[in-house]
C-alpha cells in the first residue's frame, strides 16, 4: 500500500474487474464519505495510512469475502478509483476513460450503488429506531421500578419485541423442516464455550459448580443436535483449556463460520442479589443501556483483560457495518425466543430478554454473533438446574432450534 496527498494505492495478489469494485457516498452534517467495497481478504497485519487523500481513511474486512475503505471528509468530495490488473488507485483526479460511452457507465453505476445503499440505511435505521422506541415505551416504567427495587430488575428485564417473539416460539417446531440438508450442509455453526483451564468462570454458592464445565457440556449436547440435523459445526474449545477473546472470533472468521455462538453462565454482582436474579438472557454487541447489561459484559470480559487494547482500537470498525449489527439482533430475538419454548415445556425459568452489550468476544466476529446466558449460577436453584443433564438438554435443543429459526427466515 502506498499513501501521498495526491492518492491511495492498493496493491493485490490478484487481477480485479470492476465488478468487484462497488462504491457509493454517505452524507451527514458532520462529514462526506466515499464508500469502497473491494472482493477479497485483509492480510492479519495490515496498515492504516494516517493521513493522505482524505482527512480520514478506514480500512476494514466488512465480512468474509468483502474490504470496505471509507474516505471521510468534513466537506463533499469526489474520490475516483482506477483499476489497473492487481492494482486499485484511489484519487481526487478523474481517471480517463477510453470512451465517452465508457464514463457514463461508469458513473450510472455509481450513482445506482449509493442509492441501493442509502435505501438500505435508511431502511435499517427506520427498523432500528422503531425498535428502539418501542422498547423505550415498554419498558420505561419496568427501568422506575427497577432503581427503586434492585429485586425486580431479575423479575422485569428489559423485553425485546413481544410480538417478533411470540411469532418465533410458533413457529420455532417446524422451521427445521423449511431448510433442505443442502441448505444445512453449507452452513458453518462455531459453538464459543466460554472460559476454560485457568480461567473456571463464575461459581456457584457452593464454589462446588464451575461455569467452564457447564457451559462445555452444553456446547457438547448442541453440537451433536445440529450436527444431527445437517450443520457443519465447529469448536472454538471442546476441552478444558483458555482460549484467548480475538482468538475465538478469529478462528471463526478464519472457518467462513456463519454463524457465533458464545455460550456462558451468569452471575449476580454481589451476595444480596444473587437470591433474585435468575433467567436465560440473550445478547448482541452494541453499547451497553442498562446497568444489568453492563454487570454482564464486565463479568465476562474481564476474563482476558490484556485484549482490550486491541479492541478499543478495532470496535469501531465492526460500527461500520450496520447489517451485521441487526443480524445479530434478529439471531438473539430467534435464539431468546426458541430456548425459553424449549425449556419451558419441562421448567419454569425467566425471561431475562435480548439485550445489548459490548461484549469483547464478539467485537471480532464477521458474521452475525451472540453471546448466551443460559442462567444464573450465582443462584441457589438456578444453578442446580443448568448443572443438571436433562435441563441442559433443554438448552441445546433450544439453542438448535434458534438456529433453525434464523437460517428459515435469512436464506
Amino acid at each position: 500500500m502506498l499513501s501521498d496527498k495526491n492518492s491511495l494505492k492498493i496493491k493485490l495478489n490478484r487481477n480485479i474487474n470492476e465488478d468487484e469494485l462497488k462504491n457509493f457516498a454517505l452524507n451527514s452534517k458532520d462529514s462526506w464519505r466515499n464508500v469502497y467495497d473491494i472482493t477479497g481478504i485483509l492480510p492479519s497485519k495490515f496498515p492504516i495510512p494516517q493521513n493522505g487523500i482524505s482527512a480520514k481513511i478506514r480500512i476494514a474486512q466488512k465480512d468474509t469475502s468483502t474490504v470496505r475503505i471509507v474516505f471521510e471528509d468534513a466537506k463533499k468530495s469526489q474520490i475516483y478509483a482506477q483499476i489497473d490488473e492487481k492494482e486499485i488507485t484511489f484519487s481526487k483526479n478523474k481517471p480517463a476513460q477510453n470512451t465517452q460511452k465508457a464514463e457514463q457507465k461508469a458513473e450510472q453505476k455509481a450513482e445506482q450503488n449509493t442509492k441501493k445503499t442509502a435505501k438500505k440505511v435508511a431502511s435499517a435505521e427506520k427498523t432500528s429506531e422503531k425498535t428502539s422506541e418501542n422498547k423505550a415505551e415498554k419498558t420505561a416504567k419496568t427501568q422506575k421500578e427497577n432503581t427503586k427495587n434492585d429485586k425486580k430488575i431479575a423479575k422485569k428485564p428489559e423485553p425485546v419485541n413481544q410480538k417478533a417473539m411470540k411469532i418465533t416460539a410458533d413457529t420455532a417446531t417446524a422451521a427445521s423442516n423449511k431448510l433442505s440438508k443442502k441448505q444445512k450442509a453449507s452452513k458453518i455453526i462455531v459453538l464459543d464455550p466460554g472460559h476454560g483451564g485457568d480461567d473456571v468462570g463464575a461459581l456457584s454458592q457452593n464454589k462446588k459448580l464451575r461455569e467452564k464445565d457447564i457451559v462445555l457440556n452444553v456446547s457438547k449436547k448442541t453440537a451433536s443436535l445440529l450436527k444431527e440435523r445437517g450443520y457443519k459445526v465447529l469448536f472454538t474449545r471442546s476441552n478444558d483449556r483458555f482460549i484467548k477473546l480475538r482468538s475465538r472470533t478469529s478462528f471463526a472468521n478464519d472457518k467462513g463460520a456463519h454463524l457465533f455462538i458464545s455460550i456462558h453462565a451468569n452471575a449476580a454482582p454481589n451476595k444480596q442479589k444473587a437470591k433474585s436474579m435468575n433467567g436465560i438472557e440473550t445478547f448482541f454487541l452494541s453499547p451497553s443501556r442498562s446497568e444489568r447489561s453492563m454487570n454482564a459484559a464486565n463479568l465476562e470480559n474481564k476474563a482476558d483483560t490484556d485484549e482490550m487494547n486491541y479492541f478499543t482500537k478495532v470496535s469501531f470498525l465492526n460500527f461500520l457495518n450496520r447489517e451485521k449489527i441487526i443480524a445479530s439482533n434478529k439471531l438473539a430475538i430467534d435464539m431468546q425466543a426458541a430456548l425459553l419454548k424449549s425449556v419451558r415445556a419441562g421448567y419454569k425459568v425467566s425471561d431475562g430478554g435480548v439485550r445489548e452489550a459490548p461484549f469483547w468476544v464478539l467485537v471480532g466476529a464477521l458474521m452475525p454473533a451472540v453471546l448466551i446466558e443460559i442462567g444464573y449460577i450465582s443462584h441457589p436453584d438456578e444453578s442446580q438446574k443448568i448443572a443438571n443433564s436433562k435441563y441442559q438438554d433443554r438448552l441445546a435443543k433450544g439453542i438448535a432450534d434458534g438456529v433453525d429459526e434464523y437460517f428459515a427466515k435469512n436464506l
